[in-house]
């Protein structure tokens, strides 16, 4: 084979091994490509032009942030500089797409979050904003997350740490605060709100552990814990720590049906009452 990138063996994985997400990218952006000849050019410019995922995301991700104010040529290297000198961006990355791709049941290929879906794509700059206030360049760390703002409604403060494998389906409206915590394998829908209580200015927003799920337009208000695969339910208000694998629903919110195990893979949303 030439180069062997436009192959099914290398979009499945070789010997029955997962493809990494680059090379099921590029196989679904060549599908696409062929078979939407309208969009030929920008799946080229995007994802088939590049050497890597590192330099699609930082080609992507700078094509939408880019404008009169910065340049997406000048955000291209702030990205790559980034990438190249945190490695662990991209790896966050690329299993954040994994995630959407596993338990977002309306996607298609790895096409449609990389290109299209904002809680993706917000999630990403935020990253790059993240590493910027970790270097002490906190303006152009606000510069991101306003752009990020903007574009996607999804309003992060740069400060705040968000893990791996987080998955942020519709996106509309989640507001993160700045001393919030965000563990792997999250799942969170549009509108959670992960906020303070009031003009405090020491630790004062929310702990998300590892695989929690946050229900649509949840409120998670305080310097409180919600402990490892937890679950909130929609429209909840949760103002007190909540246990491991607890789930909690209600304004304030409080425990409700049984234990719950990997909520945020499975995206189990009803709850068991008992009846």
């Amino acid at each position: 084979m030439a180069d062997g990138r436009s192959t099914l063996t290398e979009a499945i994985g070789y010997a029955g091994a997962p493809a990494p997400v680059w090379q099921k990218l590029r196989f679904d952006a060549q599908q696409q490509a062929s078979l939407e000849p309208a969009l030929a050019s920008y799946l080229n410019a995007t994802v088939l032009s590049h050497d890597s995922f590192a330099e699609a995301l930082s080609y992507h991700l700078a094509q939408k942030a880019g404008g009169p104010d910065m340049s997406a040529l000048a955000i291209r290297e702030i990205c790559a500089d980034a990438y190249r000198l945190d490695p662990a961006i991209v790896a966050a990355a690329e299993r954040d797409l994994q995630a959407v791709l596993d338990r977002d049941p309306a996607t298609r290929t790895t096409l449609q979050p990389f290109l299209f879906f904002k809680g993706f794509m917000a999630l990403q700059t935020h990253r790059v904003g993240h590493w910027l206030w970790g270097q002490g360049r906190e303006t152009l760390a606000f510069f991101m997350q306003s752009r990020m703002s903007e574009l996607y409604a999804v309003d992060i403060h740069p400060a705040a740490p968000i893990g791996s494998g987080v998955f942020m389906d519709h996106a509309t409206g989640i507001v993160i605060g700045e001393t919030a915590r965000v563990g792997d394998d999250v799942s969170m829908l549009h509108g959670v709100t992960l906020g303070g209580t009031g003009k405090v200015f020491t630790d004062r927003h929310p702990k998300i552990g590892n695989g929690v799920l946050l229900g649509a337009g949840s409120k998670v208000l305080g310097n409180i814990r919600i402990g490892d695969e937890a679950r909130v339910g929609s429209g909840s208000v949760v103002l007190s720590d909540v246990p491991a694998r607890c789930s909690v629903a209600g304004v304030p919110a409080k425990p409700v049906g049984g234990a719950c195990m990997k909520p945020a893979q499975t995206m189990d949303q009803k709850f068991d009452m008992g009846l």
